[in-house]
């Protein structure tokens, strides 16, 4: 009895270790450092040259300059007040915004946990999402407004809206609390930044010579390089979003694949058929459509809704985009909206759908206890239909606000005509 004690004693060793909610977990801290890091490389460089690629050669350096600030200011309002409001208790009578505990991070320690990982590994995964966000938006109103207008207003927005939608879905607000489904972001990220882009586009007005003058992209492998990265990013975006080393993780990332594929071969397709060749700009954005589409319900569907999704994504997405700028004319520069909006729409929507264990090959992870395929899609609606009411208004105030403080919003006609590079960083991307 004493040797075969010894041997169960010596086998537990080499056991993996049982962690309670409330323990440090080393497998899942280590993912998530690694997805937040993989978040941030999406903006930078990832965001970064995808959108640089897409806009004329006179303002490459702009768009650089921008995404790199907006990374900078972004992080900076997030440890003053951004995480504390999004995530510190608000208590139960204020399911709208959070609590100021948190302020400058005052409690944040060494040893502090949220849940099974530290809290400031939570904190640096949640600031890589408010990064990213603001910077999204730029997209739709870029070469032509000034940098000054672009800092401040991606601080209020930070504040006013992507900190409030954020605790409504994901801190504890009323959004969550009715069983919203968004893994990732549907809501909270892409809806938001892309109804400001398409309030921005609007408000600000077409770029000069638009829609008559064709703004091709100047550096079609620049904006492949970015695209490839978002990809590669986008991982731990979705899969990282299960906050461990798990399952969910694994099925997330699984899905997030499948998806991005299917919308790159949707939106090509659809090209391909229209215009009778299929495009390298057309494969790389509808691969963003599909990752943006899957992202809410990357966590509750499985590959058969994946699929399903992605193809979804990469159709609808390549006609919103037609719609948008052919149709009503509006100038979404690099088409934020068509793409992030109405994928993230779509995708939230579906994670209502395809959630369901009821759907054979289609099924996902099942609902929550006492909830229906109707009910959670009545859910998921509320969520898209509050998130962009009040993301068109306040977005809509704060572009007249920082208007005001800044004496306009645009460049004059003769500095958009010159470039943005020259005009507002006295530099050229290229000199050749």
């Amino acid at each position: 009895m004493k040797t075969l004690f010894r041997l169960l004693a010596g086998s537990s060793l080499f056991l993996p270790a049982i962690t309670l909610a409330d323990e440090l977990n080393g497998a899942d801290t280590a993912w998530i450092l690694t997805s937040t890091a993989l978040v941030l490389f999406m903006t930078i460089p990832g965001l970064s040259l995808f959108y640089a690629g897409l806009v004329r050669n006179k303002n490459v350096l702009s768009v650089l300059m921008q995404c790199f600030a907006i990374t900078c200011v972004a992080s900076v309002v997030w440890m003053v007040c951004g995480y504390s409001l999004a995530f510190s208790d608000g208590g139960s009578a204020n399911s709208f915004i959070g609590s100021l505990d948190n302020v400058f991070l005052a409690n944040v320690g060494e040893d502090s946990l949220s849940g099974t990982i530290p809290e400031s590994v939570f904190v640096m995964f949640q600031m890589t999402f408010a990064i990213i966000t603001p910077a999204l938006i730029y997209g739709g109103f870029a070469e032509r407004v000034k940098f000054s207008a672009v800092m401040l207003f991606s601080i209020f927005w930070l504040l006013a809206v992507y900190v409030p939608v954020t605790h409504w879905v994901w801190g504890g607000g009323w959004l969550g609390e009715r069983g919203l489904l968004d893994f990732a972001g549907g809501t909270v990220v892409h809806i938001t930044a892309a109804v400001a882009a398409l309030v921005a586009a609007v408000v600000i007005g077409p770029r000069r010579g638009f829609p008559q003058t064709a703004m091709p992209p100047h550096n079609m492998t620049m904006t492949v390089t970015g695209a490839g990265m978002l990809w590669v990013g986008w991982f731990g975006f979705n899969a990282g979003s299960a906050l461990a080393a798990n399952g969910d993780a694994g099925m997330a990332m699984l899905v997030t694949h499948l998806s991005a594929a299917a919308g790159s071969i949707a939106w090509m397709s659809m090209e391909w058929v229209r215009f009778g060749k299929p495009s390298v700009l057309g494969i790389v954005t509808g691969m963003v459509a599909g990752l943006g589409t899957i992202t809410p319900a990357s966590g509750f569907v499985g590959p058969g809704g994946a699929l399903v999704i992605g193809l979804t994504a990469g159709v609808v997405c390549f006609f919103a985009t037609q719609f948008i700028k052919r149709t009503l004319k509006i100038d979404d520069s690099l088409d934020v909206f068509p793409v992030h909006g109405v994928g993230g729409m779509l995708g939230t929507l579906f994670a209502g759908i395809f959630a369901s264990d009821q759907l054979g090959v289609f099924s996902g992870q099942g609902y929550n206890e006492g909830m229906t395929m109707g009910s959670q899609v009545g859910v998921q609606l509320l969520g898209i239909g509050a998130t962009f009411v009040y993301t068109a208004i306040v977005t809509f105030i704060l572009l007249k606000l920082v208007g005001m403080m800044v004496g306009g919003l645009r460049v004059t006609a003769e500095q958009e005509t010159e470039g943005l590079d020259i005009v507002l960083h006295d530099e050229r991307g290229y000199d050749i």
